[in-house]
């Protein structure tokens, strides 16, 4: 197969044109859509098909497009491992983290190692649990730190464990619950707010409803991010599964409280992933060990 005409119908697709993809890889727009068709005929399956006066990807193009990227990522992944190892001083490290790390731990830390490597370029992604180890494992990401508890990891994963952290059932301090001790099947007929399904905390919640023999709670709102559960529940409504990390200094301030579940000590963990049975490169060794420093 032209690895070079993979790469040329990947920024076809990606453009939508063949016109655009001409002007980013600096050649005509003829070139393009003569080797873009000799691609075709190379392996017996159109592409593209024509839509009004432009071109769509065939449902075969959109498969093989999604391939084409993880084998770019791959390449690139390639390309930056050899001089990050060759020079541990330049470079880009793609980091993702799931949203309690991405939102109270990695800003600091982030912002602690680039003032000691000013020339070391980290760019950062946010998503849930599922996401972040997809990014990894198909190379989008060369480190995925992730805060959560869930049952097994992809074997794919090597999990370097950072610390643990408390997970709190959190209230309106106006609820009638807040500062109080209830058991679990009450705390558990209150609306709750919650991630998307695919976040950790969602899951631990569920799963400790699954070993206790409740009902689950009602999703009463859902977000995409915490920041926005938090506010929600500061605005008086329903209760949180969360983070302490998240609510503490809510907590201590007065505007979020405490529900309190006897027998109930939840925790989760923040850990540093990367994939198993690979050599770090340097730079990626030198900001884990940053990293480790900063959680002590």
């Amino acid at each position: 197969m032209n690895s070079h005409a993979l790469k040329l119908f990947y920024q076809v697709a990606k453009t939508g044109s063949f016109t655009k993809a001409a002007e980013y890889l600096h050649i005509s727009q003829p070139a393009v859509s003569s080797q873009i068709k000799r691609f075709e005929q190379e392996i017996g399956v159109p592409l593209f098909k024509q839509q009004g006066r432009g071109i769509v990807l065939t449902e075969f193009g959109e498969a093989l497009a999604e391939k084409a990227q993880n084998l770019i990522a791959l390449e690139e992944h390639i390309a930056s491992f050899i001089e990050d190892y060759r020079t541990a001083k330049t470079g880009t490290i793609h980091i993702v983290a799931t949203y309690l790390p991405a939102n109270f731990l990695l800003p600091k830390w982030a912002a602690t190692f680039k003032g000691a490597n000013e020339e070391v370029n980290l760019v950062i992604t946010t998503a849930n649990t599922k996401e972040a180890f997809e990014q990894l494992i198909h190379y989008k990401a060369d480190i995925a730190i992730y805060g959560g508890g869930i049952a097994e990891r992809p074997e794919e994963v090597l999990w370097d464990e950072l610390f643990e952290d408390e997970l709190w059932f959190v209230v309106a301090p106006e609820h009638r619950y807040a500062n109080q001790t209830i058991t679990l099947a009450d705390i558990m007929k209150e609306p709750f707010i919650m991630r998307e399904e695919g976040s950790s905390m969602r899951d631990h919640l569920f799963s400790l409803c699954e070993t206790h023999q409740i009902q689950p709670p009602r999703v009463a709102l859902q977000f995409s991010g915490i920041n926005e559960t938090i506010r929600s529940v500061m605005a008086g409504y329903g209760a949180i599964f969360i983070s302490s990390l998240a609510v503490k200094e809510y907590v201590q301030t007065g505007q979020l409280a405490r529900v309190y579940i006897p027998g109930i000590q939840s925790k989760h963990k923040v850990v540093i992933c990367t994939r198993n049975n690979e050599k770090h490169s340097v730079l990626v060794h030198k900001f884990i060990e940053a990293i480790k420093n900063y959680a002590l």
